[in-house]
């Protein structure tokens, strides 16, 4: 397990213990994180798992795969270096102190 923290919109904050192997985006869906609407279940194939990884985040994470830039296209005011899919972000050691914050709203 890896501690994420979601930070939403109005600056509310909640952290929450995610299983490894699972996605930042299973990890806030599985504990009732509002903002994050998964509507396609995590295929890759819509934007409303938008998220922005705080800056310290941004070059520690795995690239982004063109399907996952290619979607970003649609998400509400992405954000080049910041933006992210939390779909595409499989949860590892690595991300244990992830921060990321929720859009003002999904499309």
């Amino acid at each position: 397990m890896v501690k994420i923290t979601y930070v939403a919109f109005d600056g509310a904050s909640t952290a929450v213990e995610v299983p490894l192997g699972s996605t930042v985006m299973e990890g806030a869906r599985d504990n009732g994180i509002a903002g994050i609407d998964a509507d396609c279940g995590g295929a890759c194939a819509c934007s409303t798992c938008h998220v922005y990884v705080e800056t310290s985040w941004a070059g520690r994470l795995p690239a982004k795969g063109e399907l996952e830039t290619d979607m970003l296209d649609f998400a509400f005011e992405p954000d080049e270096q910041l933006s992210r899919l939390t779909c595409q972000l499989k949860v590892t050691p690595d991300l244990d102190g992830l921060v990321v914050r929720l859009p003002e709203k999904q499309i």
